[in-house]
């Protein structure tokens, strides 16, 4: 059954049902890299803030950016006042570490240009799906590519080794999480999963309405009898450093 949706606020929905999926994620590289009073945090792709809050909330001095102007209004609202988060190409600065939580294949060029001029031994991690058996949510994926007739991971599954290469950073391990996504309805899963993004190309070869009924079907093994839905996923990182 196709679940009844409210409007489509895409930011808004990511701020308020998506980004907190991550909250693990964000809290093992902070814990790995030992994130805190002194430390000085660029995060790109930041969305609406949440991990720069939680950055700022041990301590350290954050910045952010991200091509989503909507999110990054979003950020502006929630952050402490002073903290600089920008829509457009990140300036270098003396960051210890810089994230991209949500890394993407495109993200290089952006990533290049910044890790030239950061400091030599700054902290570079990358982050995006865990291996396709242990990520629950990935049939569900699997309809952006479909729809879109796209290949296989475009768009939701970056090659975060092949970006430390090509980048030039030095690699500096890597580690997994647990990122289950929970939510108190199937609507609030649609909802949540279309403002990732990894369906936008699927709305556009298509139509929201069709991408809505084919998430909807897809998310039928992970509803529980009280309604909500529940997918145990893993994540992964990768630290790299900059030479």
């Amino acid at each position: 059954m196709t679940p009844t949706l409210v409007p489509h606020h895409p930011a808004r929905d990511w701020a308020e049902i998506q980004e907190r999926m991550l909250v693990p994620l964000y809290e093992a590289v902070y814990e790995r890299l030992g994130v805190g009073a002194g430390s000085r945090v660029l995060g790109l792709g930041c969305g609406s803030g949440l991990a720069l809050l939680m950055a700022s909330a041990r301590g350290a001095r954050v910045a952010g950016a991200d091509r989503d102007h909507a999110r990054v209004e979003l950020a502006r609202e929630r952050l402490p006042e002073g903290v600089t988060v920008t829509g457009d190409a990140p300036e270098a600065g003396p960051y210890d570490v810089i994230t991209a939580f949500h890394a993407t294949d495109g993200l290089l060029p952006e990533l290049v240009a910044l890790t030239r001029s950061a400091q030599s031994g700054a902290a570079v991690v990358l982050a995006g799906w865990g291996p396709p058996e242990s990520c629950a949510t990935e049939p569900v994926l699997r309809v952006a590519e479909r729809l879109a007739d796209c290949g296989p991971g475009r768009g939701f599954r970056a090659d975060l080794d092949g970006l430390v290469a090509a980048a030039g950073l030095r690699p500096a391990g890597s580690g997994r999480v647990a990122c289950p996504f929970g939510y108190a309805s199937e609507a609030s899963a649609v909802r949540g999963l279309l403002s990732t993004g990894a369906y936008d190309e699927a709305v556009g070869a298509t139509d929201l309405s069709r991408v809505e009924k084919e998430i909807g079907e897809a998310l039928v093994p992970h509803l529980r009898p009280d309604g909500t839905v529940w997918m145990p996923n893993v994540f992964r990182y990768v630290v790299a450093r900059v030479p």
